[in-house]
């Protein structure tokens, strides 16, 4: 059981739409690498773990991604808010925009719809963690690549925080199979 205190774990205040962003950090949300994809892999493998201290590690990391989930979609519909039916066709965000007008959709940058086939939980303690630390450089690799494709100091804090937390997260898992 988890209290939900209805705020974001870090604010965010994206001042400037850019729907060419959205496009780009969308990846983060339902993409390969993003945050949907992780929370629903560590709150899964951790009912096979046999190590409480490990289940207890997949269980706070898979609820931040949750939370991960929340401000990437906060930047999403921050981007992408009042846009101008011009700004959405000179951004090229109007294929989206056909299918879900500004409405929050997990997929990848490429257009491709979350899928739990990304997902690994084999039961396997190490297999796991090694995918488990694995899903947090590709998460800390898609930030970067954000990164170099976004200027708006505002939507960059953000990223920038995202990715920082992807780095503990793999030092965590890190540490769990160490104790193993």
């Amino acid at each position: 059981m988890w209290q939900y205190e209805k705020r974001l774990i870090r604010p965010v205040k994206v001042q400037r739409p850019d729907p060419a962003a959205a496009m780009v950090i969308m990846s983060q949300l339902g993409g390969p690498h993003g945050e949907l994809g992780a929370a629903t892999r560590y709150l899964n493998q951790r009912y096979a773990m046999p190590y409480g201290e490990v289940a207890g590690i997949l269980t706070d990391v898979g609820t931040e991604e949750l939370a991960h989930v929340e401000m990437v979609s906060a930047i999403l519909y921050q981007l992408t808010r009042n846009l101008t039916v011009q700004e959405i066709k000179e951004k090229g965000f109007d294929q989206y925009f056909v299918d879900h007008t500004t409405g929050i959709y997990p997929q990848a940058a490429s257009g491709v719809p979350f899928s739990v086939e990304t997902l690994a939980s084999t039961g396997d303690v190490l297999a796991d963690l090694h995918e488990d630390l694995a899903a947090e450089q590709k998460a800390r690799m898609s930030y970067d690549n954000i990164l170099r494709l976004v200027d708006d100091p505002d939507v960059r804090d953000a990223i920038k925080f995202l990715r920082e937390r992807e780095i503990v997260h793999f030092q965590r898992f890190g540490e769990a199979k160490q104790s193993q």
